[in-house]
């Protein structure tokens, strides 16, 4: 299995949070009451962030001694699948299940930004 590449990655779930920025703000907004266009909106802000930061991860996974950069990568993609995706599925369904599924994946962006930490600690 070839190695994730965390900059095809980043730009791509870039591109889909822009998509999904523009679905909300012209699809949605007559759709959704205000409290579920918040819900959405933030799931969107929290793809976006992480997609970028996945720029930066992609940059540095491959140097050496840096694994830990890899391991952040990888749970940023969780988180925002995890994350962004409830709060997306939430939005759309109204479905109350889904708000509980959003922490575990804010508890993977934590621990990929407290690797992402680590693996830059010394330098």
């Amino acid at each position: 299995m070839p190695p994730v590449n965390f900059t095809t990655l980043g730009a791509l779930l870039g591109f889909l949070s822009v998509a999904l920025g523009a679905f909300g703000a012209h699809a949605l907004r007559a759709r959704l009451d205000p409290e579920m266009l918040a819900v959405f909106e933030t799931g969107v802000r929290y793809q976006f962030l992480h997609a970028v930061t996945l720029l930066f991860v992609g940059r540095h996974a491959a140097d050496a001694g840096r694994r830990g950069v890899r391991v952040a990568g990888t749970l940023f993609v969780a988180g925002i699948a995890v994350f962004s995706g409830s709060l997306y599925a939430l939005a759309l369904t109204g479905v109350p299940l889904w708000g509980a599924v959003t922490p575990l994946g804010g508890a993977c962006f934590l621990v990929g930004w407290l690797a992402l930490a680590l693996a830059f600690r010394k330098g």
